[in-house]
């Protein structure tokens, strides 16, 4: 069974930075792709970041590049995503995520979630 547990979100201030986590247990993260996604109230989970099974390639939402960066620690069971730059529209529910093959930008293909940690950014 596998559980993924986020930790890092908070409230920020506009401009600010949080660095999210997401360790796993029950089953090594080097086995697939990761990748975060958020869901504001009232819209759909949206994509915001994915990453390979070994790290050598990432992939970013539009709304995130230049401020988002994910990365992974597959001797830790954990991924992370370093968010710069933050602003109110980047104020959601972050969740991280597991699946068994290649990266993909499709919540749907996602086999395994974590709980969600708050990020609230205020302005």
């Amino acid at each position: 069974q596998v559980q993924l547990v986020e930790s890092g979100g908070g409230l920020v201030q506009a401009g600010g930075s949080l660095r999210l986590s997401c360790a796993a247990s029950g089953r090594a993260l080097s086995s697939g792709a990761m990748a975060w996604f958020r869901q504001a109230p009232g819209k759909e989970r949206e994509f915001v970041a994915a990453i390979n099974w070994n790290g050598e390639m990432t992939y970013n939402a539009d709304s995130t590049k230049g401020r988002f960066t994910i990365s992974r620690d597959n001797a830790k069971n954990t991924v992370y995503l370093q968010m710069n730059s933050l602003n109110p529209e980047d104020t959601a529910v972050y969740y991280c995520a597991l699946r068994q093959y290649g990266s993909s930008r499709n919540r749907y293909d996602y086999r395994y979630w974590g709980q969600g940690t708050q990020v609230t950014v205020s302005s």
